[in-house]
């Protein structure tokens, strides 16, 4: 479920994009995308951008926050997105107008995209409006506190051996039980009880029972995608959780059984059969992965050069004037202390382009610009192709280990020998 907000920003835009851009929250900067400009020189085209308009109004740039429901997108807490955007259109330097039209137009976009990715939507309702995730979801209270009871359920049925004791354990936890035909349970601050059945089929007592027990599991609801995906099996030898529920044990079996023959229809389908393969398939895709890192690495270090010499020709263009005027100053000394911003600043820009061997006519912008796009471009299908591969390598490192895990369990037996030799 996404929210949305949005906030002007009126005379910090370099420390708006360097908090955008922090190398530590966007994997190093490979996270980072940006549509007709290039984010190294944000600032720059921003700037130029706004000396087209007539009327720039007092708004440099606006920074749109996209948040997303806690494990709704990933298994990671905090999942959300930086845009930001000149204040001024670039195709006719009208500027953006922040109002409640706008927003919604705005946030109408982010919903839509939510939906085609099969995420939750924020529904507009009274009360609703410029409320953070957490302040709506608190409002839904028939929602939120069937949701808090079923994760605190959840996490008990594999840590108790019956359900007398995980009505024990959540009221330990805070929960009033209410016991009866249908037992009820309601949590602090929440007005009415809530009956376990009500959260679902396996939410009755009877299934609760049987899911301790290990007879039942938990019906998962993932995608049709996720569900194809291979997972670890689990130790359960060594596995604490394993020793202390019986109910968890039973389930880790099960779970490593659908994990083995999921295993092993991934190695049929790849038409992997040695286990001399297996490994020979894994050293071809992570020599690919790093291959495209590489590349990766050499386009995104272009573009990091491209980016500097843009803004220095952009520098040295925008402070000619005034440095071609400081020449021509009969007191320099004094000229030079009125403007040496702008002097010091052309100075150090025809000294980078005079380092980079560029003599004679500049580089058109837009002609640099023109390239800058196409290495961009490179650059975003160099990603799409590096990220596959990573997720390859993720997979086939799991397939191996779960491997090595089965051949481990069924060394010596005549099972085992048939298996990937």
């Amino acid at each position: 479920m996404a929210v949305t907000k949005i906030k002007p920003v009126k005379s910090t835009l370099s420390k708006a994009l360097d908090y955008i851009e922090n190398p530590d929250k966007t994997d190093e900067k490979m996270l980072i995308s940006s549509f007709r400009c290039s984010y190294e020189t944000a600032d720059i085209e921003f700037g130029y951008t706004l000396s087209q308009a007539r009327d720039k109004g007092n708004n440099l740039a606006f920074h749109l926050i996209q948040s997303f429901a806690p494990g709704e997108v990933d298994d990671k807490g905090h999942i959300h997105n930086h845009i930001i955007f000149c204040a001024v259109n670039f195709v006719d330097h009208h500027k953006y107008v922040s109002n409640k039209r706008t927003y919604y137009g705005i946030r109408n976009m982010s919903d839509k995209l939510c939906r085609d990715n099969g995420l939750s939507v924020v529904v507009p309702g009274k009360g609703s409006k410029g409320k953070s995730y957490a302040e709506y979801q608190a409002e839904k209270t028939g929602t939120s506190w069937k949701g808090k009871l079923k994760i605190a359920v959840n996490a008990l049925i594999p840590q108790v051996s019956s359900f007398e004791e995980l009505l024990q354990r959540l009221q330990a936890a805070g929960y009033e039980i209410k016991p009866g035909k249908y037992v009820s349970c309601r949590a602090p601050g929440q007005e009415r009880f809530t009956r376990l059945k009500t959260l679902g089929a396996d939410y009755t007592e009877e299934a609760i029972r049987e899911r301790i027990a290990g007879k039942r599991t938990r019906a998962a609801k993932a995608p049709k995608a996720e569900r194809r995906d291979v997972n670890l099996l689990i130790d359960i030898e060594n596995s604490i959780k394993a020793q202390q529920s019986r109910g968890y044990e039973q389930w880790a079996k099960i779970h490593n059984l659908k994990q083995a023959a999921k295993t092993m229809n991934f190695l049929t389908e790849n038409r992997i059969e040695q286990y001399a393969d297996l490994l020979t398939r894994i050293e071809e895709i992570a020599t690919a992965s790093e291959q495209a890192g590489d590349s990766l690495k050499e386009v995104e270090k272009r573009l990091s050069d491209m980016a500097l010499l843009i803004k220095n020709v952009t520098t040295y263009q925008k402070t000619k004037p005034l440095y071609e005027a400081y020449r021509k100053a009969r007191n320099k000394e004094k000229y030079r202390a009125e403007h040496e911003r702008g002097i010091i600043l052309h100075e150090a820009a025809a000294k980078a382009l005079k380092a980079a061997q560029i003599g004679g006519k500049l580089p058109s912008i837009p002609a640099l610009q023109t390239e800058y796009e196409k290495l961009q471009a490179q650059k975003e299908s160099l990603y799409a192709d590096y990220g596959k591969l990573k997720k390859q390598v993720a997979k086939y490192d799991v397939i191996k280990r779960n491997i090595d895990s089965i051949l481990h369990q069924e060394r010596g037996t005549e099972k085992g020998k048939d298996i990937m030799r």
